[in-house]
């Protein structure tokens, strides 16, 4: 068995990723990120071994999150505000229309049904397999690729 110190360097970014992915809020996803590590430690013992180690940590932080949402019984998300920086007038422009391309994509996938928005999330902004997404959502690997592949097309669409 890992390290847990080991497994936390190596997997942090993934589950705070994932995390940031359902909650869009990197205050929450960060929160639920060590909430997560912290159940992992607690029940490292129940870990088998027959799915990867990220697998096994984004199903806990997804039920984290889960239970967050039905303690606080808030099932639409809120979007954090960002406060920005005095920029030059250039930086700002670009970060701007960077912002707004990223903001429009959001708003696109939020049309998209739970699941198909689910496996688009994890696969674009969690850079996870289609493998790992399918392990994650208790699917098979081919269902999250024809289902990111489908989100896409209605994606193209949405224009």
């Amino acid at each position: 068995m890992q390290d847990i110190e080991q497994i936390y360097e190596e997997y942090f970014e993934t589950v705070n990723k994932y995390l940031f992915c359902l909650t869009h809020n990197n205050d929450i996803s960060e929160e639920l990120t060590q909430e997560t590590f912290y159940k992992a430690v607690k029940k490292i013992d129940t870990y088998k071994g027959n799915c990867k180690m990220s697998v096994w940590l984004c199903q806990i932080a997804k039920n984290l999150w889960y239970n967050e949402l039905k303690k606080n019984k808030r099932m639409e998300l809120k979007n954090a505000e960002e406060l920005e920086y005095l920029k030059s007038d250039e930086n700002l422009e670009n970060d701007y229309i960077l912002k707004e391309d990223k903001i429009n994509l959001y708003k696109k996938i939020q049309t998209l049904d739970e699941p198909t928005r689910e496996v688009i999330y994890l696969r674009i902004t969690g850079e996870l397999s289609f493998k790992e997404i399918g392990d994650i959502l208790n699917k098979t690997e081919t269902w999250a690729r024809v289902t990111f592949y489908r989100g896409k097309q209605k994606l193209k669409e949405v224009d």
